[in-house]
């Protein structure tokens, strides 16, 4: 009987809340750090980065009340600074009075960053590198090393650069990181320089940390795990400056997936872990208000979805034909898009998928077919409107009750000005006139703009019907000119969500973009009803 293989240890490093807060249009909360940092704990992260204490307040209360984790939480900063001793600087002082358990000191490991960016010595650099390790050790802390630019600064100087890193490691650092920093190394340079490396310094101490300039730091995290390195250090949806960091919702799963990694390793994560993936993807998206990228490897919208009729048809009869992994594994759902480019078999999967079920030889196909790519001519897109795709079905199946009629509508946008002619204040008021079962009903609101006026007029008062809209909102919105000229078509698609955690879209076309979205809010709204209210309940 063969014996079961060994499998080593990878350990997982998220740094979301510190690196990942650099990302242009975030700023986190502390509310947010302590969510986030819940979700990294729930998927099985092993070493949670909290953020720079003492460089900011925010920074400075979140470790000052730290958050009860299973993951180790880290504590991150400078090596002491030029011209100070470790015991005399502030910034060393402050890690190592954060009580976190881990400290990650951040060092340059590159001589050129060392006389320009530090304007110091490669002495006093590796002086400072020693002394800050050494004073963590000292006081009971796992300690870890960022070597920043390791990569650039070993292609220019491979002496120096491995003197930073064995500095580290020789005064007791528990993990020595390498950094492409700038994100411009690429995957064979990375394969290679760690493959070196790990000579020197054992590889189970060895980290990498990647960012995306050249979109490859996944790429060049798991070359590093193949030269040898046992930590990998990213963010939750590749979070970071520039173009991001290390992308871990896709590397995690690659880890657990594919067979080169997970008959060699383990992780922190379980596969039962990893079903909840795609939910706390797309949390995080919702915590800071970003729309989820529905292209995103794994966890994307996008990433199980067929468009073509043949590969809809292949994908039916066996979706290994087009799918490298099952989205169940990663929590994400299979989807066979309707468009223009659809046949029979992508019509027949959404509607079962949406709750339908049809025979492929039934008529109505056809005409649901057709009628899709004649509304897909005129501009619309039930690929990214399942909500709308299910009203048009439903529609010509006759299962679609008569909730409401929009009698007419109107919106303003009000524009105040100083006496000094300086801009001052803007707002939009809509007036929304509507019939349900033949009572008219007129409904005003303000709004920071006419679409938010319109959403909230819509929604102010649908009779009978109101109970079951209070908890829509609209959590996201996107216009696209779909004709160019000035008879330019424009496509709206809004995305709504409800307090039973359902999020749907819906699609309007118009020459007009407050006619777009009026037509893509209605829809929202019945699609709402339509799922919600008893068919006994349709008249009431």
């Amino acid at each position: 009987m063969a014996q079961e293989r060994v499998r080593e240890r990878l350990t997982l490093y998220d740094t979301t809340l510190r690196d990942g807060a650099q990302t242009t249009g975030v700023d986190f909360s502390l509310d947010d750090k302590r969510q986030i940092a819940a979700m990294l704990d729930e998927l099985g992260i092993d070493y949670i980065e909290g953020g720079y204490p003492g460089a900011n307040p925010l920074d400075t209360e979140f470790f000052a009340d730290p958050p009860k984790l299973r993951a180790r939480f880290v504590a991150f900063g400078m090596t002491r600074r030029q011209g100070r001793s470790v015991e005399n600087d502030p910034g060393v002082a402050a890690l190592l009075d954060s009580g976190a358990p881990t400290v990650t000191f951040v060092a340059k490991s590159s001589d050129f960053q060392v006389r320009v960016a530090l304007r110091s010595t490669e002495e006093d650099n590796l002086e400072s590198v020693t002394q800050s390790v050494k004073a963590a050790v000292a006081r009971g802390r796992e300690a870890a090393v960022d070597c920043e630019h390791f990569f650039d600064g070993y292609k220019a100087n491979p002496a120096y650069a491995l003197a930073c890193a064995k500095a580290a490691y020789d005064a007791g650092a528990r993990w020595i990181v390498l950094c492409d920093t700038n994100g411009g190394t690429l995957p064979h340079e990375v394969e290679r320089i760690v493959a070196e490396v790990v000579k020197h310094i054992p590889g189970a101490r060895i980290g990498v940390h990647c960012h995306d300039d050249t979109g490859q730091a996944v790429a060049n995290s798991l070359a590093a795990v193949r030269a040898g390195a046992r930590q990998i250090q990213g963010t939750l949806n590749g979070l970071g400056e520039r173009c991001g960091n290390a992308n871990l919702t896709t590397i995690i799963p690659t880890l657990l997936l594919k067979s080169e990694y997970a008959e060699r390793f383990e992780i922190g994560v379980s596969p039962e872990k990893l079903t909840h993936l795609t939910r706390i993807s797309h949390a995080l998206d919702e915590l800071l208000n970003r729309a989820p990228n529905r292209h995103a490897p794994y966890v994307g919208a996008s990433a199980f979805a067929t468009k073509a009729g043949i590969h809809a048809s292949a994908v039916l009869a066996d979706p290994r034909t087009y799918e490298h992994v099952t989205p169940e594994s990663v929590g994400n759902m299979r989807r066979v898009l309707v468009s223009d480019q659809a046949g029979r078999s992508n019509i027949v999967s959404e509607l079962a998928r949406l709750g339908v079920i049809l025979e492929k030889d039934d008529p109505r196909l056809t005409r649901l077919l057709d009628e899709v790519k004649e509304k897909e001519a005129q501009g619309y897109a039930y690929e990214g409107a399942d909500a709308s795709f299910f009203l048009l079905a439903k529609r010509l199946l006759g299962e679609v009750p008569h909730y409401f009629d929009v009698e007419r509508y109107s919106v303003a946008v009000d524009r105040r000005f100083a006496r000094n002619g300086d801009f001052e204040d803007q707002g939009a008021e809509a007036i929304v006139k509507i019939n349900v079962h033949g009572e008219s009903r007129i409904s005003a609101a303000e709004g920071n703009g006419p679409i938010n006026a319109l959403d909230l007029a819509l929604r102010k008062d649908l009779g009978a019907y109101q109970r079951y809209i209070e908890d829509v909102r609209l959590v996201d919105y996107r216009v696209r000119v779909f004709q160019g000229g000035t008879d330019a078509v424009t496509r709206v698609l809004v995305e709504c969500a409800d307090d039973e955690g359902r999020r749907w879209s819906t699609v309007g076309v118009s020459a007009n973009v407050i006619d777009a979205s009026f037509e893509a809010l209605v829809d929202a709204i019945n699609y709402k009803l339509l799922i919600s209210v008893p068919r006994d309940g349709a008249a009431a």
